[in-house]
């Protein structure tokens, strides 16, 4: 099943099991569904519960903030990522913050969706990935859909806790198979499940047992997703064996899976999608540096998007976002350090 029928069933799930939900977006409601079908046919089954609203992100975070207050589990559509900032206000100063503010007395389990990232010539306001505008934030959950992540899941989690997410679903994402985990296996990779106190679990993919892999590669989301094809073909081309640390939550983040890693590979490399510089991938560095100072063979690398727009046009989109050959070249590459 593709990501995005898996998406829409969960959606359906959650709605059918739980009264307290309403989805909130713009033009989600038949015969359009969202501007990428996620919520088709939803608002024919649940009309009083799923809910097209006025083109002011601004205004659905706001009702949402006030529905969540009210006992229900808004879960709000924003159509592009690119437009999180208009709701940028009452996501940081209002969803996240009422808990605390109120001295724990209500909550505000707000859950927004929203597409992220490139790949499909959008053009520079419809393609970014602006996920590490809202890292760090206080009481505030940010992850990321995965096609090893099954959505029903990660949606029940959040329904059964009290902290407003922010849940990224990269566009490429949506026509992707799944390829959940069976036997704790996909094709001829191990898959280890780290049972985590945060929503989200975070995978660790390898061809071998941890003690023969030579680096650690860190990713979330559909990153992460593209560069199981890099561990593969390492395996497959060089007998060169690679971990690949399958991020599930980016905002608090378990950093165990990822620091037991490093420490049997001694080399690490992180990747993203979003623009290079004062990112995630800066902030994992930095954190796994201080702890493994001493334990690594090389210094860590980061791959990301280049410090551009984003522009429409095939080839130089390409150019421009972050690409998963680099990274196998990369891994090679620091198989020749050894300090």
């Amino acid at each position: 099943m593709i990501y995005l029928k898996c998406l829409n069933n969960a959606l359906r799930s959650i709605l059918e099991s739980d009264e307290r939900v309403v989805l909130l977006g713009e033009d989600i409601v038949d015969p359009y569904g969202g501007a990428f079908k996620v919520t088709r046919g939803l608002s024919t089954s649940y009309p009083k519960r799923v809910i097209s609203t006025p083109v002011s992100e601004a205004a659905i975070a706001g009702v949402s903030a006030g529905l969540a207050l009210s006992g229900f589990r808004p879960v709000l559509e924003y159509m592009f990522g690119d437009f999180t900032g208009l709701g940028f206000d009452q996501i940081i100063n209002h969803i996240s913050k009422f808990k605390a503010m109120y001295a724990n007395q209500v909550t505000c389990p707000v859950i927004i969706r929203t597409p992220m990232g490139g790949g499909r010539c959008y053009g520079p306001t419809h393609s970014q990935s602006l996920e590490k505008h809202f890292l760090g934030i206080p009481d505030f959950i940010v992850t990321a859909g995965s096609i090893l992540h099954n959505p029903l899941d990660c949606l029940r989690t959040f329904l059964e806790g009290e902290m407003p997410v922010l849940f990224v679903e990269h566009k490429a994402l949506y026509a992707q198979e799944m390829r959940l985990p069976v036997n704790n296996q996909i094709g001829f990779l191990d898959v280890e499940i780290y049972d985590s106190p945060l929503a989200v679990p975070t995978f660790c993919v390898r061809p071998v047992d941890r003690s023969l892999c030579k680096a650690t590669i860190v990713a979330y989301g559909q990153t992460a997703g593209s560069l199981i094809t890099v561990v593969e073909k390492l395996a497959v081309d060089h007998e060169v064996f690679v971990e690949l640390v399958f991020v599930g939550q980016i905002s608090p983040m378990d950093w165990n899976p990822v620091i037991q890693s490093g420490m049997y590979t001694g080399r690490i490399i992180v990747c993203e999608e979003g623009t290079s510089g004062w990112n995630w991938g800066s902030e994992v560095a930095s954190e796994l540096h201080r702890r493994l100072f001493g334990k690594l063979h090389c210094p860590i690398t980061c791959f990301s998007s280049a410090q551009s727009i984003i522009p429409a046009a095939a080839h130089l989109e390409k150019e421009v976002l972050f690409n998963p050959e680099d990274v196998y070249h990369a891994v090679l590459k620091s198989l020749q350090c050894n300090q």
